[in-house]
Order: C-alpha cells, then structure tokens, then sequence
C-alpha cells in the first residue's frame, strides 16, 4: 500500500500510448456514459475511501485524519505492531467497533443492484475495493476483490491461520477500549490478553488481515484483479483518490487498452484527464444515476 508520487507522470505516458489529449477534458454527459453502459458485457467497478465516507466512516487520510495523535500511516505498519501491539489493536478495534453504527449508502446499493440485475442478462459486474469495511458486501454485492484486506478477517502471526471474526469486542481486554480521542490513555494491554488463535489449541497472537504500509499486496488478490481488468469492456472509478498503488494505475492501464472509464468523485484527481467521463459530486447521488435501468434492459423484460 505504498503512495505512488509519480502517478500523474506515469499516467501521462501511458495516456500518450493510448493516444489522449492530454488537455482535453473527460465528458460528464451522461447520456452518453449510459449507452456505453447498455452495451457492456463486463464491468470492474473500482472502489476506494471517498464511497464509504459518505457512510460516515473514518478515513484517517489527509489533514485531520487522526486517530488519537497518530494517522493510519504511523499505526498500519508490521513495525507498529510488532514495537506495541496493543495500540495497534486497539486502533482496530476502534475501526470494528464503529462500523456497527455505520450503513450501506446509495452508491453501495446502486453497485449491488447492477452487479444483481446484470447477472440476470449473462453480464458480469466485478468489484475491486481498496476499502476493508465490509460494505459493498452487506449491500449486497458477491463478486467482490479486497485489495487490502478485510477488518473483520484475522491472521495468525504463528501458525497463518485466516479466519472470519465477527466477535464484539474481538476479546475481552478490548472492551470499551479504542477511544479515539487525543486524550485518551493507551490501554497498554499486555500481549497474552490480546486477540489470540484458536485453531487446534495455537494460541499465538492474531493480527488484522489487512495490508499494511510496506507489505505487498497478497498475490492471489492481485492476479483475480488483474484478470478482470484485462477482461472488462467498462471500468467505473467510484470515490478513489488514485494516488495508491497499485490501484492508482488500474483504471489508466484500462484506459490505455481504448476501454472507456468513468470516474465518480467530489474532486478532480491526477488520472482525471486520461478518462472518458468524470462526474463530479457525491457517488451516492451520481453513481445511483449511472447504474440504473436503461430502456433497453426494461423493454427486454
């Protein structure tokens, strides 16, 4: 999960192999849009932060994007967690533990519904998500690829057990734990008390199955995501940043193939001008437009 700072150069050269002006805006005719979604077989939809906080959930990226005095970027690392395990914990208990209250938005349902809907016709509708929330699967979704992993999976840093965990708190000591406010004291939870493995009587200590800064991308991950990008005739870019790697270059490597893309954000971003639609404004108000019924769908009904 490493920031990739020469995205925008790199996408200019792979723009310029596809033959993009680089000076020419994307269109936000809709219209337009919607007709190449009419006539698409398979269609990757890519994900990132800006479509689930319009759930409300905490991003913990950019100015103010703290929890307690520390960013994501200074707890998400195997070094954090193996220098204080129990802060790192407790920042990802806190992360569970919010999402209770959090729901599905209208463009988590609107992705849902297409992917439900298109299956119907013999048409694929893949996701392929930086977020590890949970969200586009509690909406409904089931072709789903994690990039980054999943807060309610854990690994076992002893035997590599991966398993499902919804338990709340995920143990004991975590109770009531994990408040992010900057005053708030670390629990300071002493390492046999933390989340441990079960499997066969293990009992070594778990961590969240996510990726961190510094670690690549789980290869498995990353070969079904490749797979349906080289497959897909559309690929909608819906609240991403493009400024991670290696999703940073997904939707240009797809453009550069000459298959459309539409980018969905409440902000211009560096890959913005390589695509052929950008709508701006929140993805729950423009995706839901999108990805609606065409006439062509309803009068084959």
């Amino acid at each position: 999960m490493i920031k990739l700072r020469t995205v925008t150069q790199i996408f200019r050269r792979t723009s310029k192999m596809a033959g993009y002006n680089e000076q020419k805006m994307p269109s936000s005719d809709m219209t337009a849009f919607r007709d190449k979604f009419d006539k698409a077989k398979h269609i990757v939809v890519l994900t990132g932060a800006g479509v689930s906080a319009e759930s409300g959930v905490p991003t913990f990226r950019g100015a103010g994007g703290f929890w307690r005095t520390w960013q994501a970027q200074q707890l998400a690392t195997p070094e954090a967690f193996e220098s204080n395990p129990s802060l790192v914990w407790e920042f990802y208990h806190y992360r569970r533990e919010v999402m209770g209250s959090k729901q599905p938005n209208k463009a988590h349902i609107a992705i849902a519904e297409c992917e439900k809907r298109l299956k119907g016709q013999g048409r694929r509708v893949v996701i392929v998500t930086q977020n590890i929330d949970e969200l586009h699967k509690r909406a409904g979704s089931e072709n789903i690829i994690e990039l980054h992993g999943n807060l309610f999976t854990t690994r076992c840093t002893k035997c590599g057990d991966i398993a499902k965990n919804y338990d709340s708190p995920i143990c004991e000591a975590l109770r009531d734990k994990g408040a992010p406010d900057e005053f708030a004291e670390d629990a300071r939870i002493k390492e046999e008390d933390l989340p441990r493995c079960k499997k066969d009587s293990c009992g070594g200590l778990l961590r969240p199955h996510v990726v961190w800064f510094g670690e690549g991308l789980f290869p498995e991950v990353l070969t079904a995501a490749d797979n349906e990008l080289t497959a897909c005739d559309l690929c909608l870019v819906v609240g991403t940043s493009s400024v991670v790697y290696p999703a940073a270059m997904y939707a240009p490597m797809v453009a550069s193939r000459g298959v459309p893309v539409a980018e969905f954000n409440i902000e211009e971003t560096p890959a913005t001008t390589g695509f052929g639609f950008h709508f701006q404004g929140p993805c729950g108000s423009t995706v839901p437009v999108a990805l609606a019924p065409t006439e062509s769908e309803s009068s084959t009904n």
